[in-house]
């Protein structure tokens, strides 16, 4: 039913979000601060390539969830298959992407290995709050749908909606914005990622 699958829906927004952006920020922060990202760059197997490996094994995660999140939604609450396939496989790999990338340029804010949840889930908590992923934003006061409109979890759920809804017109302002925020985070990624400990602690 649509209930359902409107709970459906938040639930992949919010899981895919969840694995690429928090939960890869946190790994990344640990590792650093434990010196590992350090000592990577000093071994045959290079950044690039670690890099390469971390963000994989995060995509298949995310898949795993997706895939289980969609047998339960479907076959346990009732929610409906996506409408349009590769549109849905679209919004899931650029998510994906964009919210790594994301992750990944929140690392250069964080300073501590301790504080990396805290300030990572400052940031997701109240993002996904916002976005709407469990309720609809018109709900919400005008001021928390500004705000929301912004938002690259927003414009992520818009895209998984619309794979959802057969016959609704695909929004290319939701792949845009969602793209651009993607490139934001890579650019500040490449920028500014470090690969040293912030606080200086671990040995090398």
């Amino acid at each position: 039913g649509e209930p359902a699958t409107f709970l459906l829906i938040g639930l992949l927004g919010y899981g895919v979000s969840a694995t690429a952006f928090a939960a890869l920020a946190i790994t990344l922060v640990v590792r650093r601060e434990a010196g590992m990202l350090k000592r990577v760059r000093g071994t045959p197997l290079g950044p690039a390539t670690y890099l390469s490996a971390v963000i994989g094994s995060t995509l298949v995660v995310i898949a795993l969830e997706v895939v289980a999140q969609l047998l339960l939604g479907v076959y346990v609450l009732g929610a409906e298959w996506p409408d349009r396939p590769a549109l849905f496989v679209l919004a899931i790999l650029l998510g994906a992407a964009a919210f790594a990338a994301l992750g990944i340029a929140v690392t250069t804010v964080v300073r501590t290995a301790e504080g990396s949840s805290a300030v990572v889930n400052a940031i997701y908590l109240p993002m996904a709050f916002i976005s709407g992923v469990f309720f609809s934003t018109e709900e919400m006061p005008a001021f928390l749908q500004a705000i929301s409109e912004v938002l690259p979890l927003t414009y992520f759920l818009e895209l998984i909606r619309a794979s959802f809804a057969p016959g609704e017109s695909f929004a290319p302002s939701a792949l845009a914005a969602l793209t651009v925020w993607g490139l934001v985070g890579l650019v500040v990624a490449l920028r500014r990622f470090r690969w040293e400990p912030r606080e200086g602690l671990a040995e090398s």
